[in-house]
């Protein structure tokens, strides 16, 4: 497809190499100074946060934060140069100028202290984000114009949100800031990015335009680039995608807002929703599909069952509340044993009417109160089946059982409106305990926090929704945080990924240096095991830090050269030649044995031992083989989702070409050989073979698999794209595929 400037269709382009350099310097010119402007407002805002404290320590900490200001006063020329170095780094990304320089990316974890820092910048490029969304919307679509004509996949913008939050962070990444003096430097750039990037912009989407690269097309929506684990999608400092929970989130509340109640606002008044019509059609064929076995398997001849008076909503609501305080122990042991909760909840409710003077053989549930009934127990069993939830997550989610059938009976919105709050408390609850063993403070926490959550339902609930909205307010707060820490532990996961594969592609590289060396002439014993261990290990040191093309690594080959001509002028018996050449390499023999971590002395020792096995012009010499293959470090993994080992894989063409074309942040559900499924998202694509990094729920590793290896699991009916963002919308699936499996059986 082509694409044209707006306004112009025809006008020519410029190189677009010019383009981005002219972009450059507005945004250098514009942008370049705001670090040193920064510190005076700061210090007046510092003083103004601090005489509104009467505190006895408010003295204590002006001085405090004062004096940490003093210091960045003096690194204020370090800061503005490192800011402008940061500003222009975003371009030579945008070029793909630094992708064959990746090896220097730092492979460590970020260091708590700076957690904080980093997740001020997230929230700072959101707030960017937002308030600039259609220029950089129009931008977006004008930079990939850009890309394309340069032959390179969608890229970051370079002077967007995720680019100027990441080169302030970059900036400070050093120095020790206290918090409020922190919240106030980010609230003062803001301030400052606001002031400029209106006119920024304006004149940016001009440029692009007048040269031709007007985009009349929206950007695809959730392209990505692929890209080497460095850090972030959201800014390069924290980590490269938004998790799809709090993506999902956003995007949510912005295109539904908040939860709007039944007009009505009367008991059982439920929304005239299609699709709620529906889920109730399938629910009844599928209840009258179990009474109908259930009276075959009775037999005939049974009298028939007397005429009940049908149980008003509103009794039924008050015999819940009566037992939504008690133990529910009874729940607990019914989900432990899926299929049981609805006969559990029928059981309790008659029980509870009877204790209310209601004779249960006398009475009846409608239709209604049947729906709320199976549709509760249907969901809580489908997100025990849908997610690892632990025995104290069973007793957590057992108190919530009556609570929701009363929202069930009074609001069935709750079924097909994402933004319900009862809904969300359900999401957030589930997210705080799937998969948590309470192995860490941090999990312990949050299963304290979601215990706390449901208790207070439990406490108070009594038909008005705000409850939920409350008690999910209060855990969401510790979620975010969780969040975070997912989003770093699929990046430390990113890190290591890529720490072994260029770690295994340099031993390759470096294995294939060495078999061409001693497969021919014949060698010595002595050269062939310093070749083999010593100069291996200096090729794959080299390759890790200075690359395959750099002069270093064509040094390191020179050496095994040297050394394989060196034994032969020994097999020759030309001494002298041989003293000669050994000298001239001894600095260069001692460099390599250095980068294997021997002190001079170990050195000296294995030059001895080298210079003693060539001394000889007879010592025998021989052929070797090629190193052993690497150990697959994976096969573990592999064992669990690939069947066949070595066999050749086998799936449909247009699986793969589907396969391959996933990119970052998209979601799939993967199901190993022993039939167990999980959420896995693609946390990044490697740039040395492309496979996919899949991480769960918890950004922990999955799988690490090539674009074939997952068409293989397609095409097994193993691997499914795509899967619902909330745990609500997931057990709704789950719902209605139970429905579905058991209008079919009957």
């Amino acid at each position: 497809m082509s694409i044209h400037p707006l306004g112009g269709a025809h006008a020519p382009r410029t190189e677009p190499m010019r383009v981005l350099e002219e972009i450059k310097r507005l945004a250098l010119e514009t942008l370049g100074g705001l670090p040193g402007g920064l510190y005076e407002p700061v210090e007046d805002a510092l003083k103004r946060s601090v005489q509104g404290d009467d505190g006895h320590d408010a003295p204590q900490l002006l001085y405090q934060n004062q004096a940490a200001l003093w210091v960045l006063r003096q690194h204020h020329a370090t800061h503005v140069m490192r800011y402008r170095q940061q500003v222009a780094r975003g371009f030579d990304d945008f070029r793909v100028l630094r992708i064959r320089n990746r090896g220097d990316l730092p492979l460590g974890l970020i260091d708590e202290s700076q957690i904080d820092f980093h997740l001020a910048g997230q929230g700072l490029a959101e707030a960017i984000e937002h308030s600039h969304s259609r220029a950089l919307e129009t931008m977006a679509g004008r930079l990939q114009a850009v890309a394309a004509v340069l032959g390179l996949p969608p890229t970051v913008n370079p002077i967007g949100p995720t680019r100027l939050a990441t080169a302030f962070v970059e900036t400070f990444n050093d120095e020790q800031v206290p918090a409020p003096l922190r919240v106030l430097l980010f609230a003062q750039y803001q301030r400052a990015l606001d002031a400029e990037l209106g006119e920024l912009y304006a004149k940016v989407n001009e440029l692009l335009a007048n040269s031709g690269y007007g985009a009349a097309e929206r950007a695809p929506t959730g392209a990505m680039p692929i890209r080497p684990p460095a850090p972030r999608a959201d800014f390069d400092g924290v980590g490269q995608a938004d998790s799809a929970g709090s993506r999902y989130e956003r995007e949510e509340r912005r295109e539904q807002g908040t939860y709007a109640p039944p007009a009505s606002g009367a008991p059982g008044a439920a929304p005239t929703s299609a699709e709620l019509s529906e889920l109730r059609s399938m629910l009844h064929a599928w209840r009258d599909g179990r009474l109908n076995n259930d009276a075959a398997d009775a037999g005939a001849g049974q009298p028939p069952t007397p005429s009940r008076r049908q149980l008003r909503v509103e009794e039924v609501v008050s015999v819940a509340s009566l037992l939504q305080g008690e133990p529910s122990d009874v729940f607990a042991r019914a989900l432990a044993d899926s299929g049981r909760l609805a006969s559990a909840i029928r059981d309790q409710l008659n029980d509870g009417s009877r204790r209310l003077g209601l004779n249960p053989e006398q009475i009846s549930f409608s239709v209604e109160e049947e729906d709320a009934i199976d549709l509760v127990a249907l969901l809580f069993d489908s997100v025990f089946s849908s997610h690892h939830l632990q025995d104290r997550a069973r007793r957590l989610y057992a108190r919530l059982v009556l609570p929701f059938i009363k929202v069930a009976l009074t609001d069935q919105a709750m079924f097909v409106q994402s933004a319900h709050p009862a809904r969300r408390l359900l999401d957030a609850i589930t997210e705080a305990c799937a998969g948590n063993r309470a192995e860490t403070p941090q999990e312990r926490e949050l299963l304290d926090r979601a215990a706390a959550a449901s208790q207070r339902v439990v406490a108070e609930y009594n038909e008005d929704l705000a409850i939920f909205e409350t008690a999910h307010a209060e855990l969401d707060a510790l979620l975010q945080q969780q969040r975070r820490r997912i989003e770093l532990q699929a990046e430390r996961a990113a890190k290591a990924t890529f720490g072994r594969e260029r770690l295994n592609h340099a031993r390759e590289q470096a294995d294939a240096v060495l078999t061409r060396r001693i497969a021919a002439p014949p060698l010595s014993r002595a050269v062939s095991d310093f070749l083999g261990t010593s100069w291996r290990h200096h090729l794959v040191q080299t390759l890790l830090r200075e690359g395959e093309d750099s002069e270093s690594f064509a040094a390191a080959v020179a050496l095994g050269d040297a050394l394989v001509e060196a034994d032969r002028i020994a097999a020759d018996g030309r001494g002298r030649d041989l003293a000669q050449r050994l000298l001239a390499l001894e600095p260069t023999i001692v460099a390599c044995l250095g980068s294997s971590g021997l002190d001079p002395s170990s050195a000296d020792h294995a030059l001895a031992v080298l210079v003693k096995g060539l001394v000889y012009p007879n010592a025998p010499r021989d052929l070797h083989d090629p190193p052993a293959a690497h150990v697959d470090d994976d096969a573990a993994e592999r064992e669990r989702w690939l069947v066949g080992g070595m066999d050749p894989l086998r799936f449909d063409p247009s699986v793969f070409e589907r396969m391959r074309a996933l990119q970052p942040g998209e979601w799939l559900q993967l199901t190993d050989i022993q039939g167990e499924t999980v959420d896995a998202k693609i946390a990044w694509i490697s740039p040395l073979s492309a496979r996919r990094l899949l991480v769960n729920r918890r950004g922990l590793r999955v799988l690490v698999a090539s674009a074939e290896e997952l068409a293989s699991l397609a095409t097994a009916g193993r691997l499914q794209v795509g899967c619902e963002p909330t745990a609500f919308e997931q057990a709704m699936r789950h719902m209605r595929e139970e429905l579905d499996r058991g209008v079919t059986r009957h």
